[in-house]
């Protein structure tokens, strides 16, 4: 077990394989949704992943990091606690796990170059907390597959 989620990507390749891990997280929770929120995050989500090659994947590489950052004080309470699932954790947490998280996407956005990735993200920012919230289960088990 590692003493903190960013020594998780210390190891060599891990960034990496944690940010496909996100990504395919992410397609799953979209493919899963439906309804007229759901339209709206599929559409924001196709914009991020088709403005240029590569971005998506080189801007989850570079969100991981600082959203394990976001994540430490839960993972340690967590442990304080006496364990369990850390995804049952996070979700008893829901809504200040979610804004957690969500500071590191606002601040990406706020100093973004990108105008399309801007006006898709502000679109659904403002359900993106119960989006985030549905994902925490599996948010936690990604974080245990790498942090032990």
């Amino acid at each position: 077990m590692h003493s903190t989620l960013s020594d998780v990507l210390l190891a060599d390749g891990a960034r990496e394989r944690v940010a496909a891990d996100c990504q395919a997280l992410v397609e799953q929770e979209l493919a899963a949704k439906s309804g007229v929120s759901a339209g709206a995050l599929k559409v924001a989500y196709k914009v991020v992943t088709t403005v240029a090659p590569g971005y998506y994947r080189t801007t989850v590489e570079k969100l991981v990091p600082k959203l394990m950052q976001q994540l430490q004080p839960f993972w340690t309470d967590f442990h304080a606690a006496g364990g369990g699932s850390f995804g049952d954790y996070l979700a008893k947490r829901g809504d200040e796990v979610s804004e957690a998280l969500l500071a590191v996407t606002d601040d990406l956005a706020g100093g973004s170059p990108r105008g399309a990735v801007v006006k898709a993200y502000k679109a659904v920012r403002s359900s993106a907390g119960k989006h985030i919230e549905a994902a925490l289960p599996a948010v936690g088990a990604l974080v245990e597959k790498y942090a032990g």
